[in-house]
């Protein structure tokens, strides 16, 4: 087998061959671990982190800690975040020597008839063949023609990782996941934040409840949200930009940043792969497949976000796998999108796996909706942490779990419970029945079960 692309899709993918036997090459033009262990979801945690902890000693007082006033170290930071993420690229370069893959440095192009093409950093072409080749090139930002990318004034979220110097003024265009957690991190260090959205509201994929409870609490905090709001012109001012908005509150209001941050989505990488010289098809800058990764040409598969969306690490690694496995000759099931958890590491966090309440209705399901908030629970009261709520949603004749939404303080690490029950299509009767232990914040994920069916104990 061949793997084009060294991400969280493509290292795991060839990892798993090789644990099945097969000889494994996995072809990586720039650093392994792809962009979201190099330059997205690890580096962009640290930073979130370091966030975090700011907070946390600005309200030192409040858990009766006298502190020295805390200040923003914004490089020092910035140096803790590639440190953490060039750990984990040396990780998986012992993971690709411990399972015996051999790493080949260099761009991969489909040659056609089960070969490809490797241009080599040194100039140099070699030619390997394989039955199976699984394209796992991701994904990069979508650039918009009004405000094209200098890395100067203009960011995406690479320059965002690391940046020369804190911006006073900043734009985030784009409030879904990546928008919102660069504005958290952005406003904590104390730059002055203005987010613009085109949808009605912010992270428009989840729930409406979270949604308005992230945004309530953003705004508290001083980050200024514009929804339903587009971009009527851009013009470049000096050291930085004046941006007209457009079908915003007020319609032609003026925003006037240092920096402007592009997070509105990603296009896939289908570009000088060599996919002309054969019978794969395309579809809004991703390739079609189906849930094995299987693509219109034999013997070529594709997973990860050059895939499709979910656009999510853990989607792509767990796509390798029953692409490989079902190379070899098992029988993987096939991808479920509609139970892929997504996480957005904001302050507050959010989480969220399978569907919302409108979307639960809109596909005809009678549902049963319960929610509890952090509040009323103890230890989220005992650790300061209060803002937010879970939401469960139930299928009201079967009892099925259709959807668990929460927002509050680490909620991304409770969302597997959900997760879980969902894989194991566990009914609400289950759910009820399970001891969660006490004092702990996931006791909010088992009041929200009790919740929808009127048996809620603490509320």
């Amino acid at each position: 087998m061949i793997v084009v692309g060294g991400g969280p899709g493509g290292y795991v993918a060839a990892i798993r061959a090789a644990q099945l036997g097969m000889k494994t090459a996995l072809v990586e033009k720039a650093q392994l671990g792809g962009i979201c262990l190099n330059w997205g979801c690890i580096p962009t945690k640290a930073l979130l982190r370091s966030a975090d902890v700011l907070r946390l000693v600005r309200d030192a007082a409040a858990y009766g800690v006298k502190v020295a006033a805390p200040a923003a170290d914004l490089p020092a930071m910035v140096a803790r975040s590639r440190a953490v993420a060039a750990q984990l690229n040396k990780g998986v370069t012992g993971l690709m020597k411990k399972n015996g893959v051999t790493v080949l440095a260099g761009h991969g192009r489909l040659a056609g008839k089960g070969r490809l093409d490797i241009a080599a950093p040194d100039g140099r072409t070699r030619t390997v063949s394989s039955a199976h080749i699984v394209l796992a090139t991701g994904a990069r930002a979508r650039q918009l023609p009004a405000l094209p990318a200098d890395g100067k004034t203009v960011w995406s979220y690479r320059e965002a990782l690391a940046p020369p110097a804190l911006p006073r003024r900043m734009l985030i265009v784009g409030a879904g996941a990546i928008g919102i957690e660069f504005a958290s991190f952005y406003h904590a260090v104390g730059a002055h934040v203005t987010v613009i959205e085109m949808a009605d509201r912010i992270l428009p994929v989840e729930d409406a409840d979270i949604s308005a409870q992230v945004a309530g609490s953003l705004a508290r905090d001083g980050i200024v949200l514009h929804t339903s709001t587009g971009i009527a012109h851009a013009e470049r001012t000096g050291a930085g930009w004046t941006v007209t908005l457009q079908g915003g509150k007020p319609d032609g209001a003026k925003i006037e940043a240092d920096v402007v941050l592009v997070a509105a989505g990603i296009v896939g990488n289908v570009e000088d792969i060599g996919l002309e010289n054969t019978a794969v098809k395309v579809e809004k800058t991703h390739i079609v497949t189906d849930g094995f990764g299987r693509t219109a040409e034999p013997g070529v598969y594709a997973i990860g976000d050059v895939a499709g969306p979910p656009w999510l690490a853990h989607k792509a690694s767990h796509e390798g796998v029953i692409c490989v496995e079902r190379i070899a000759g098992l029988q993987p099931h096939a991808l479920d999108a509609a139970r892929i958890p997504a996480c957005t590491y904001s302050h507050p966090q959010v989480a969220s796996v399978g569907l919302t309440e409108a979307q639960a209705r809109g596909r005809g399901h009678k549902v049963k909706v319960g929610k509890f908030p952090f509040s009323a629970n103890g230890k989220a009261i005992a650790m300061g942490g209060t803002a937010g709520l879970v939401k469960v949603v139930f299928d009201e004749g079967s009892g099925e779990l259709l959807g668990a939404h929460m927002v509050g303080d680490e909620v991304t690490e409770m969302i597997q419970g959900y997760a879980i029950a969902q894989t194991l299509e566990t009914t609400e009767a289950d759910l009820m029945a399970a001891v969660l232990p006490h004092p702990t914040m996931s006791e909010a994920m088992h009041e929200a079960v009790l919740a929808a069916y009127g048996r809620a104990l603490h509320i």
